[in-house]
């Protein structure tokens, strides 16, 4: 008799599946598709990691777009499990749409991978009785929630779930190398760098974004100076133009940068970063490929970041807000604050004893995913410790 075909279920997909355990942007060959709206492609790298770390034989998206019973029914009937994409769903704004009322009819397992809680830069985080109900709803259906670090463990206690494991994200394990390290080269060998921008931020979540932008601008320059530097996109609309756009969007794109004061005007060293040295895709497979080339990545993204981690190269954190400095938290990787009164120094966190923590935290935080996904009894690729042999002893 044939074996059962293993199929899954995810909640919020980012990004279209090929190659069975490999994600792009929706139609991505068509670049004037969605040239003109912004998308996070770090969403895009969470999906594909988690797909990356878990052994199935086919996936399907569940639709929260609207309640219908007869699709809950196949779920029930043909589904081993469901998971929710990781990101930061833990904040005032989320629309679940008819999430609640899926989930609480579902009779498979429902697994939280690796989410997040967003806290804004003044005041308490506020979450929707809805976000509260689905969180809860969640935690009736699967041995533990998977979530990014303490800030958002302490959050889900606050209301009520106390079936917590903290496993950060799926994208600092998808090489799925249990032995993963980062040991530095000497840093007069360093040559190629790559700068993970964030150009656009909210002032809800950044406290002094003229602040946060003009020392944005101040490292750029600073590394451009003494290294080879490519700057790192993941979606704002102006870098994608400059990277996939027509001659008229790329001319329209300068012209924003320019107005929004981004650039300095036409003679500004970043102007020519950008025309030459700009990097984006919708292929997450492509920052796979461009992290691998750099020597060192740092900057403000929390998940181009981690694709360099993951990929076994040096990188170090901006942190502005609760996300980042989470993350940064949990797996002791070297930090940034970038509203502290000090400019940054690269050689004060080119230090191996930093690194050290980093390469312990990620020893440990390997085995709390491989825990966490087999406690909720999903089948899985991470790998089991050798056996330690017993020392023989003498005759």
């Amino acid at each position: 008799m044939a074996p059962k075909t293993r199929r899954i279920l995810v909640m919020i997909p980012a990004g279209e599946v090929y190659d069975h355990d490999c994600v792009r942007w929706y139609k991505a060959s068509d670049k004037q598709r969605s040239i003109e709206h912004y998308h996070n492609i770090g969403d895009a790298f969470v999906f594909d990691s988690s797909l990356k770390l878990l052994d199935y034989d086919r996936i399907d998206p569940l639709e929260i777009s609207k309640f219908d019973q007869r699709k809950i029914d196949s779920y029930n009937a043909e589904y081993d499990f469901c998971f929710l994409r990781g990101s930061n769903y833990l904040n005032p704004s989320t629309n679940w749409s008819h999430a609640a009322d899926i989930i609480e009819k579902l009779k498979i397992p429902v697994i939280a991978f690796a989410i997040g809680a967003q806290a804004p830069s003044q005041g308490a985080l506020e979450l929707s009785e809805d976000t509260k109900r689905v969180m809860r709803a969640i935690a009736d259906r699967c041995s533990t929630i998977g979530v990014r670090g303490a800030f958002t463990a302490q959050t889900l206690w606050d209301i009520g779930v106390k079936n917590i494991r903290i496993i950060g994200c799926p994208t600092l394990f998808r090489r799925n190398n249990p032995e993963l390290r980062i040991d530095l080269p000497a840093l007069a060998d360093v040559r190629t760098v790559g700068f993970t921008v964030r150009r656009e931020v909210s002032a809800a979540y950044a406290k002094d974004v003229e602040s946060y932008l003009n020392r944005h601008r101040a490292v750029i320059a600073d590394l451009d100076s003494r290294f080879d530097l490519r700057l790192l996109a993941q979606g704002e609309v102006e870098e994608k133009k400059l990277v996939f756009g027509t001659p008229v969007q790329r001319a329209q794109a300068l012209v924003q940068l320019t107005q929004s004061r981004w650039f300095a005007g036409a003679h500004d060293p970043l102007v020519r970063l950008y025309s030459t040295r700009l990097f984006y895709s919708d292929v997450v497979a492509d920052y796979d490929c461009v992290t691998r080339l750099q020597d060192l990545v740092l900057g403000y993204r929390l998940h181009g970041n981690l694709m360099a981690l993951a990929n076994g190269v040096p990188a170090i954190y901006f942190t502005y807000d609760s996300r980042t400095a989470e993350f940064a938290e949990t797996f002791a990787i070297p930090a940034y604050d970038v509203f502290s009164d000090e400019p940054f120094a690269l050689e004060a966190y080119w230090d191996q004893s930093r690194f050290e923590r980093f390469n312990q935290a990620y020893y440990r935080g390997y085995r709390e995913m491989r825990t966490f996904l087999t406690e909720n009894g999903l089948a899985h690729k991470m790998q089991a410790d050798a056996p330690v042999l017993e020392p023989r002893r003498a005759a």
